[in-house]
């Protein structure tokens, strides 16, 4: 018995420094995706080149991992782990080394690639271990662990490429990640063990993977090139048609395949519908702030790069607390209460900022921007948590992978939006931006509507 209960012990001690490690990779992942808002001029004006082909750098990072996502059930299953891990961690640190040396924009890009390909084989693995490898009672716990890399590192990220850009230069930034993945796949190798958990045999169906990149790429395409365009020019609107008629063959077929790419039976269960879709609202109020705040500073409000990262850097401290907690107190009160209140938070520091203008004070829009972030975090995890916690087997990692991928097109739909109110549309000045925050707060209010009616 004692022997039993050691082996236990150390298998779930395994657990939690994979899991740790995974979520730390996820984290320098999302920090990659956001972080380079802030120093998009300053790369611009090194190569010589205009800033719409410059947003290509984030704008690519979104359309593969909308990509590789959905593959991640694919991945789990053919590969263990660890391997999976290693490999990828491995291949952001090449894609981070490539920018960091880059001498021409093309390479720098193609660095960028590498890293997108990496931090979306990871995005889905930290939940999947949350909900498969640790117990019930502890798996929103987890999952607000978790929330760390999709909650705290996409705030922190702007706050931290500002500072770099403005007192070492950009490439400093990809140094930096270089650094930080380095020591996380030292660790890994010498710390977990490798395990037989590749648990299930993985198909691989060219044509759903085809379906699946030209509908969320499709959708992320269009997404990106509202701030450029209007609704009604062709490289918005014919990119998004594409790709849901993509996305729609994509599930059609997924149906009628024995061994699918992804499960699609999990829409049959309610509360991961109900949490997809307030997962997306979500999303799509948040990550586009990330963006519509350096703008409003810097654009509106004439400050520096420094100032907006400092007044997104108090709601990314609230943030950092408020992931774990949220999730420890779904483990002991429940969902619903947990996810009411940080509902709330979102709702009025959302709301609030819709008044922002050009003489509103910075510590004012610092308080709302840590409201609102710490409503965010919040229900990052318990949401996910919720959505997957009738899935089983398989349907958990399908569920993961499919459901980020959706996120991550949602969240590009929703900062296509703000920055084409703030910066792109019939509206100028602070009426722009008034628009650009609405957009965020009316996510935020669909998001709490569907978590006041159907969370339990």
């Amino acid at each position: 018995m004692r022997g039993r209960n050691t082996v236990r012990e150390n298998e779930h001690r395994q657990t939690i420094v994979l899991f740790a490690l995974v979520v730390l990779a996820s984290s320098v992942g999302n920090l990659a995706q956001t972080g380079l808002n802030a120093m998009l001029s300053s790369i611009c004006a090194e190569f010589g080149i205009a800033e719409g082909v410059g947003q290509w750098l984030t704008t690519s990072y979104m359309l593969v991992l909308g990509i590789v996502v959905p593959l991640s059930s694919y991945f789990m299953g053919r590969f263990r782990l660890k391997d999976l891990t290693l490999i990828s961690i491995a291949l952001f640190a090449m894609g981070a080394l490539v920018s960091a040396v880059a001498p021409s924009f093309a390479v720098l890009f193609l660095g960028r690639l590498a890293q997108a390909v990496a931090a979306g084989m990871l995005l889905p693995l930290v939940q999947t271990i949350a909900m498969t490898r640790f117990p019930d009672g502890r798996k929103a716990t987890a999952m607000g662990i978790s929330g760390i890399a999709m909650g705290f590192a996409p705030n922190i990220g702007p706050t931290i490429g500002g500072a770099m850009v403005e007192s070492l230069g950009w490439r400093s930034f990809f140094w930096l990640l270089v650094a930080l993945t380095v020591v996380v796949g030292i660790v890994c190798q010498l710390s977990v063990k490798r395990r037989d958990d590749a648990s299930y045999p993985a198909g691989f169906d060219v044509l759903s993977f085809v379906l699946s990149a030209f509908g969320f790429g499709g959708l992320l395409m269009g997404a990106s090139e509202v701030s450029s365009y209007s609704f009604i020019h062709p490289f918005v609107w014919a990119p998004l048609i594409a790709g849901a008629v993509c996305l729609f063959a994509f599930a059609k077929r997924q149906r009628s395949l024995e061994n699918s790419l992804v499960d699609l039976a999990i829409f049959d269960n309610r509360e991961f519908v109900d949490g997809f879709w307030a997962l997306n609202c979500l999303f799509a109020s948040f990550m586009g702030i990330t963006l519509l705040v350096p703008l409003y500073i810097e654009g509106l409000c004439g400050g520096s790069a420094m100032q907006a990262g400092l007044v997104l850097l108090p709601g990314t401290v609230a943030a950092l607390i408020a992931n774990p907690l949220a999730g420890l107190l779904v483990d002991r009160i429940g969902a619903r209460p947990v996810t009411l209140f940080f509902g709330v938070c979102l709702v009025v520091g959302s709301c609030l900022m819709v008044a922002c203008g050009a003489s509103t004070p910075l510590w004012a829009v610092c308080a709302m921007q840590g409201v609102r972030s710490t409503g965010v975090s919040g229900l990052i995890g318990p949401l996910i948590a919720w959505s997957l916690s009738g899935l089983r087997g398989r349907q958990i990692s399908d569920g993961s992978g499919f459901g980020t991928a959706a996120r991550q097109a949602c969240a590009s739909i929703g900062c296509a939006g703000m920055v084409f109110f703030a910066c792109g549309g019939a509206l100028t000045g602070e009426v722009a931006f008034h628009a650009a925050f609405g957009l965020s707060a009316a996510f935020s209010l669909a998001c709490f509507a569907i978590i006041a009616l159907r969370v339990k």
